[in-house]
């Protein structure tokens, strides 16, 4: 690796962006990143400025010597990139907010990662992740992208499915969630050493075991979490309800928060028709928080990241992308959890399949963790299902097909009725139409 480290971060407008800053501030010592550079598209130009103000002032602050750019141009960017990362959400938060509400009229969850909304959130990213990776390949081939890009599973697979570009690493903020609620409950200081076995899918994923300094504690914190004395959602976007103590105790494993989506579908559906008939989606919720950052941002006065920021579900996210990137450069050989192609590596899955699981991660990317050699038979069920539906989604995003769209929606556990799966994909296709050129020749056929 040079000297000069150079990352690039794609979706740099993002009110998540001062997080990512302050994570590098953070680790300058070991982590020298000299230019970081910002890249938005035309739409989100008024957010790159503010951004890109509010991350010289850190910078100043710190007294660090790092530049930051900013630019609508990314190949300009790429030069010389040894990191690259990304944070997009194409058609921004009005692509959510009909990705939630439209399912939601038809009495479907409507999640930005599963079901109808998360498969149309993965038709407008995958191919624009898929642009990058060819820049990528062809101005600074031997750069990392990290991804923490939404639906992070589906784009991982996607990517290992579709494209030849191998130094690619999904990132999400779940696992990191639940490693410091652990490390809260457990009431573990900075000298106990914390390793965690974690497996499964993007947002779907188990915790089987909990080691502090080389002993098993999972039975205590299985205990607390079961019996309701410890509560295990550390995510501020989804709703608080507890699974129940006999899902907890038969399944003998954590389920993350997202699972409750699979678990409680009934209660989770309820809540959210709740929400949309007093007119509301979670994209409004979020558009009124990142207005008030942007707010917020706009002081001059402003040097640091502001607490406000933790508001938005994707806390940490950063810190995991700048752990991930620490690892690599600095060949660390430490333990994240992060999407990734297993390899044959698991022995009762498909070989090509891409899962979230612990891994260590150093100069050559990441690996799975030695321990993890088998998912648990008992929600092997679920897993197949849902990558399933991922494989077909990524499939879809590359031919632009209704067809195959519809097999997506019909292979998701959310949608339960193949009419109803034709309707969503007419619906939503339509309405996205801006954003899924693939499907060009698809909605002449449907507006016909």
């Amino acid at each position: 690796m040079s000297q000069k480290l150079k990352v690039v971060t794609i979706g740099g407008g993002s009110s998540y962006t001062p997080e990512l800053l302050e994570g590098f501030l953070k680790r300058y010592h070991e982590l020298p990143v000299s230019e970081l550079w910002l890249v938005d598209v035309e739409d989100g130009q008024e957010k790159l400025d503010i951004i890109h103000a509010l991350c010289q002032r850190m910078v100043e602050k710190a007294g660090v010597p790092m530049k930051v750019f900013k630019t609508l141009d990314r190949r300009q960017a790429l030069q010389g990139a040894d990191f690259v990362t990304t944070q997009l959400r194409v058609g921004q938060l009005d692509a959510r907010e009909k990705d939630e509400r439209i399912p939601l009229s038809h009495g479907y969850l409507g999640q930005e990662t599963n079901g109808a909304a998360g498969l149309f959130k993965g038709l407008r990213t995958i191919p624009v992740i898929f642009d990058i990776i060819k820049d990528v390949q062809e101005i600074c081939p031997d750069a990392w992208v990290i991804n923490f890009t939404n639906p992070a599973g589906m784009v991982t697979e996607a990517v290992y499915r579709h494209t030849n570009f191998k130094r690619f690493i999904g990132v999400c903020n779940i696992p990191v969630g639940m490693k410091m609620f652990i490390t809260d409950v457990l009431k573990l200081t900075e000298k106990d050493e914390l390793s965690i076995d974690l497996f499964g899918l993007n947002h779907m994923v188990f915790l089987r075991d909990v080691l502090v300094n080389g002993e098993s504690r999972f039975a205590e914190l299985l205990d607390g979490v079961a019996s309701g004395k410890l509560t295990a959602n550390s995510v501020k976007n989804i709703f608080d309800l507890p699974f129940s103590e006999g899902l907890i105790r038969s399944l003998n494993l954590l389920p993350c928060s997202y699972l409750l989506y699979y678990f409680k579908q009934k209660e989770m559906l309820a809540i959210e028709m709740g929400e949309y008939y007093k007119g509301g989606a979670r994209a409004q919720v979020v558009k009124k928080v990142e207005k008030q950052l942007f707010e917020l941002y706009k002081d001059p006065d402003l040097n640091v990241k502001p607490k406000e920021l933790e508001l938005r579900g994707g806390a940490y996210y950063s810190d995991a992308a700048c752990e991930v990137i620490n690892a690599i450069y600095n060949d660390k050989q430490t333990e994240h959890y992060v999407n990734i192609p297993h390899h044959g590596h698991i022995d009762n899955i498909p070989a090509d399949w891409a899962v979230e699981m612990t891994a260590i991660l150093g100069r050559d990317g990441a690996k799975p963790h030695a321990r993890i050699t088998h998912f648990d038979e008992k929600v092997l069920g679920l897993i197949y299902t849902i990558k399933g539906f991922e494989v077909a989604a990524s499939q879809a995003a590359i031919s632009g097909e209704f067809n195959d769209v519809l097999l997506a929606l019909n292979l998701s556990p959310l949608i339960h009725s193949d009419r109803d799966a034709e309707i969503l994909a007419r619906e939503l296709i339509l309405a996205h139409e801006k954003w899924l050129p693939n499907f060009s020749s698809t909605i002449e056929k449907l507006k016909q």
